[in-house]
Formats: structure tokens, C-alpha cells, sequence
């Protein structure tokens, strides 16, 4: 099939590097560049679905769930009498 593709100038830049290289022709580079590519997003879409592993997320023993208030303002209080001692 023939048709006119529009190239940014860097990617036929990049194109002409890599057939040179090849020591292949401009179409035929840019075809097996084309091939890969395409192969390369038809893998990725059949890639495996992420599976969330739940766990259980309950609190250590000899917490109080109903007392985590209580909890963070003894640590709040604690941490700012620490404050309070390093500052004398």
C-alpha cells in the first residue's frame, strides 16, 4: 500500500540514522520500526489485570479503637514536655 506520511524532523532524522545503520532502505526500516511498535501496544493491552491482596487491618493488642483521641493527645503532651526539657 502506498501513502504519504507527514514526519516530524526528528523522527525522520532518527529513521535515516537507524537505516543507515541497518544498511537498509528508509521504507524498509520504517516499516519493521512500524511492526514493533504495534506488536509492543498489543502486548501491553494483554498485560495482567493488578489484583488487590486485602489483609487484615485491625489494631495491635491492647489497643482501644474508641480511646485513639485519649492516645494522641498523651503523645501530643509527651512530645511537648519533651520540647520543653531540651529547651532548658
Amino acid at each position: 500500500m502506498r501513502t504519504t506520511v507527514t514526519l516530524e524532523p526528528d523522527v525522520a532524522a532518527k529513521l535515516k540514522e537507524l537505516a543507515h545503520r541497518r544498511r537498509a532502505s528508509f521504507k524498509e526500516t520504517l516499516n519493521d520500526v512500524l511492526r514493533k511498535g504495534l506488536t509492543s501496544q498489543a502486548k501491553a493491552g494483554r498485560s495482567e489485570p493488578f489484583v488487590v491482596k486485602p489483609h487484615s487491618g485491625g489494631f495491635r493488642p491492647g489497643i482501644d479503637p474508641d480511646k485513639l483521641n485519649q492516645l494522641l493527645d498523651q503523645l501530643e503532651v509527651e512530645d511537648f514536655s519533651g520540647e520543653a526539657r531540651s529547651a532548658e
